[in-house]
């Protein structure tokens, strides 16, 4: 959880948004891919997959601001997968299967902000 609490301290700081995205999904994917090649370690698993889900659940928030600048079909494309990454955690955590779907996601999402 360390991370989440480093990005929300970053956040109220003035930066960029994007880069600040960028790097907060590049620490989590990280844990992601770490958590995948030890798949003995539930615990660090279910750490990562909750810190992910996490990250998400803030950018949806984030995306429902009206505030928020990004144009409204983005918004709810991106709000879609958040809501998804959402059901692919807990479905990862039921079946212990890996996350490369999730890590893809995050890939996928930081190549768009890059």
């Amino acid at each position: 959880m360390r991370g989440y609490d480093a990005y929300q301290k970053a956040t109220r700081q003035t930066a960029d948004p994007r880069s600040l995205e960028y790097r907060l999904l590049g620490e989590v994917t990280a844990a992601l891919i770490a958590a995948d090649k030890d798949p003995d370690d539930k615990k660090r698993k279910v750490e990562a997959l909750l810190w992910n889900k996490k990250v998400w659940d803030n950018f949806i928030l984030e995306l429902a601001e009206d505030e928020n600048k990004l144009p409204r079909d983005l918004r709810g494309a991106l709000v879609s997968i958040g809501l998804w990454v959402t059901k692919e955690t807990y479905r990862v955590m039921d079946t212990l299967d890996d996350c490369s779907a999730l890590i893809e996601i995050n890939t996928t999402i930081m190549q768009g902000l890059n």
